[in-house]
């Protein structure tokens, strides 16, 4: 069963591939930025526990060792942060291809995969962005 809060370290200078339970790539982490497979910005991660959030500043949930964004089933609503407008540029060596993905460990009851739960969760727009009040 997969630990979300097993620590583990990432290189920021090498690509980190993001995918979900079934294998799909939906991101790779260079230097704290999430870009999709087509060189769009899409979100970033900071903290020890490699929080993941989208480009509009909206926690979604913790990497893990082997690549998928998880969180609690059951987590309360976190606010979104206030993040930069620009995007920043789009890194020279970002891989066009994604290596085959790691075998993945039962998450359990408590954990979902929230990009097989939410496959857009980084094209959503968050409700509760504080400049659309």
């Amino acid at each position: 069963m997969v630990e979300p809060g097993k620590k583990f370290a990432i290189n920021s200078d090498e690509p980190f591939f993001v995918f979900d339970t079934h294998g799909e790539w939906h991101a790779t982490l260079l230097n704290n930025c999430l870009w999709d497979a087509r060189g769009e910005y899409i979100g970033f991660v900071r903290g020890q526990n490699y929080d993941v959030y989208t480009a509009y500043g909206q926690w979604i949930g913790n990497l893990t060792a082997d690549g998928r964004i998880v969180r609690r089933r059951m987590t309360d609503r976190q606010t979104v942060l206030k993040v930069r407008k620009l995007a920043p540029q789009k890194p020279t060596k970002l891989p066009a291809r994604a290596p085959l993905p790691p075998m993945t460990a039962d998450l359990g009851y408590h954990y979902i995969d929230v990009l097989e739960w939410d496959p857009n969760a980084f094209r959503s727009v968050p409700e509760l962005k504080s400049d659309m009040h």
